[in-house]
């Protein structure tokens, strides 16, 4: 059997000791995992493994929710890192044993801090190896605990990602065994892995722990908040707590804060230490005050913007309970039902009173009312996330049946209830807005005007959307008015602003895509990071074949013009060109309108400074070829 080893680990009759016997190697003369088999076995018999212990903190309150133990070697590690002892061990196929005696040292020394006695959790790594080799570790674990009259219940399993499962049926079916005794199950390195949304949807974890690799400067890259956003939204949808780990920086924890994210792990909040010593208030550096990662500006643009909270009723409520919530408020439309903060249906109250009141015979209330809310509620209702744009509501709404287009809608913020919204409130914000996008046009161009660029960019600042805002500005422009008119330069702004429109149309994002006139002859164009250079690189393209009609052919061919300067002396300039800078939200996290605003002047300016048609994204020149 080339290449592997196959090995058999006994252990004496103390299983407490977890004592290592000597391996039989069959088949294999690679010396390299021979001498990792005997640097293992002296590790784990050595009595050199130690474990220290990390605070997982409660994001709300601060309050301590466990401590993962984590394992170490006291003394020379023949290996370097813990990691790589690990590693090895899964090579050589010895990973169950250094499971094994890493959890009986874990478990031990938890005990001398009186776990049993405490209501925190104890989390502890394995690997899904270990857990279906053949019972050894449930029997190792159930037997320790036992012995140490800790619950089940406070132990946390938790599964590394980074290992690929072959068989998930026998994986889950392996899960069960400790569920049935009541262990918790979390899923380690959420997002690093190879098993990703599989491993979530087999597992149905108690907990996801999100990989540090996204928690990381997440305050500085836009795409990595929207997927951490996405997935505590999704997690908390379907009951699973999550818990950031890895966090490092004051700003990392305020944007976390943000997030709907229960729980949170890292060194700025306490390092690794032999001793469960976490106070029982919140760490001092949760006084930093979280930001809000969706500032408003102006009137409303998400629909999280309209909506107001609706008391929810509990599914197990009674029937009778709905009915005096409806008849004690005349104005109350609808009630979401939520169990927690989830929310899992909602009454609305034509159709309620109508079907489960009155009823086909005028017997609904008799037949209904020992009933509880679950039994009635609607599962079929609009939600959606309080980001979502009034625009992309109003376009879901018109793709539901007629008789359901008219029902409020229920609003959630990172998965959680937020509150509900009425058609009525939606109808009047679109209409203000279309009102508002009239007046705020531009009128030479009739492209959105200042007050509209800054809603739309502020909106998609509100949603963590991952985009570039592309400035534009002719060059020379205003010697060029002054020397062929008014008229003339009129229509090269028209001709711009033609030009940008279907330039951005040709896009196959083009339902992304958005472009303003600021006035004069400067204009803006926000698209995907992506697509922003083909686009600044096909406007300036475009408008220079527009040159000989701009100058007319003999100063085309000249290529400049003599026209007079501020001074009112005679200077040549060169014929018009268009300079672009570019600020994208892919390289730094943008909070505010005019911080986005200051950051695409300045790349503007360093832009002009090049001769003739020029882009600069995010201060790197790209020449328009």
């Amino acid at each position: 059997m080339s290449g592997r080893v196959r090995i058999k680990w006994e252990f004496d009759d103390d299983a407490k000791n977890l004592l290592l016997a000597t391996p039989a190697i069959i088949n294999n003369d690679e010396l390299t995992i021979t001498k990792d088999l005997e640097s293992i076995r002296k590790i784990i018999t050595g009595n050199v493994l130690a474990t220290f212990f990390q605070p997982i903190y409660a994001m709300q309150d601060g309050s301590v929710l466990g401590y993962e133990a984590l394992s170490r070697v006291m003394g020379e590690n023949p290996f370097g890192e813990i990691r790589e002892l690990f590693l090895r061990a899964l090579k050589s196929g010895c990973i169950c044993a250094l499971d094994c005696a890493c959890l009986s040292t874990a478990l031990k020394t938890a005990n001398t801090f009186s776990l049993a006695e405490r209501s925190e959790y104890l989390f502890m790594n394995l690997c899904p190896e270990t857990l279906m080799n053949n019972g050894l570790f449930l029997e190792t674990c159930d037997s320790l605990v036992e012995t140490l009259g800790i619950s089940r219940e406070q132990i946390v399993l938790e599964i590394t990602e980074e290992s690929m499962i072959s068989n998930y049926a026998f994986f889950r079916q392996s899960l069960e065994k400790y569920r049935q005794l009541g262990y918790k199950i979390a899923i380690d390195d959420f997002g690093a892995g190879y098993g990703g949304l599989k491993m979530l949807s087999t597992i149905e974890p108690d907990f996801v722990k999100i990989d540090r690799h996204f928690i990381s400067d997440i305050d500085r890259a836009t795409i990595k908040y929207n997927l951490v956003d996405a997935i505590a939204t999704a997690c908390h949808r379907i009951g699973i707590a999550v818990v950031a780990e890895g966090i490092e920086r004051e700003e990392e924890l305020s944007v976390l804060q943000n997030t709907g994210i229960q729980y949170m792990q890292g060194y700025i909040l306490g390092y690794p230490s032999p001793y469960m010593n976490a106070g029982p208030g919140s760490p001092p550096i949760l006084s930093v005050n979280a930001k809000d990662p969706a500032p408003r500006y102006g009137e409303p643009s998400c629909i999280g913007d309209l909506s107001s909270r609706t008391e929810p009723i509990a599914p197990e409520s009674q029937v009778i309970n709905a009915l005096r919530r409806f008849t004690d408020n005349r104005h109350l439309r609808s009630l979401p039902v939520a169990d927690g903060s989830n929310v899992v249906g909602m009454l609305h109250r034509s159709r309620f009173l109508e079907e489960n009141i009155i009823g086909r015979h005028g017997y609904g209330y008799s037949m209904n009312t020992y009933k509880t809310v679950a039994d009635v509620m609607e599962r079929n209702f609009f939600l959606c996330e309080a980001y979502t744009s009034i625009d992309d509501v109003s376009r879901r709404i018109q793709s539901r049946t007629t008789a359901l287009q008219y029902d409020d809608i229920c609003v959630t913020r990172t998965g959680r209830y937020h509150g509900t919204v009425s058609i009525s409130l939606l109808l009047n914000a679109i209409m203000e807005r279309n009102i508002i996008l009239a007046k705020g046009s531009n009128p030479l161009t009739g492209m959105p005007g200042n007050d509209f660029i800054q809603r739309e960019i502020s909106l998609r600042l509100n949603q963590s959307m991952h985009f570039d805002v592309s400035y534009i500005d002719i060059d020379n422009f205003k010697p060029f008015n002054d020397h062929y008119g008014f008229e003339r330069g009129d229509y090269v702004i028209k001709s711009l602003s033609s030009i940008i429109t279907t330039v951005l149309g040709r896009q196959a994002s083009s339902s992304f895509n958005f472009a303003g006139h600021i006035g004069g002859d400067d204009f803006i164009v926000v698209s995907r990071p992506q697509d922003s250079l083909q686009i600044a690189r096909e406007i300036n393209s475009e408008f220079e074949s527009h040159l000989p009609i701009f100058h007319g052919q003999t100063d085309f061919n000249s290529g400049s013009y003599s026209a007079k300067n501020r001074r009112g002396d005679e200077e040549e300039y060169n014929i018009l060109s268009i300079s672009i800078g570019i600020v994208s939200t892919e390289v730094c996290r943008i909070e505010s309108f005019p911080q986005l605003a200051s950051l695409a002047t300045d790349v503007k300016k360093k832009a002009k400074m090049e001769n003739g048609f020029s882009i600069v994204r995010d201060r790197q020149l790209h020449r328009p070829g």
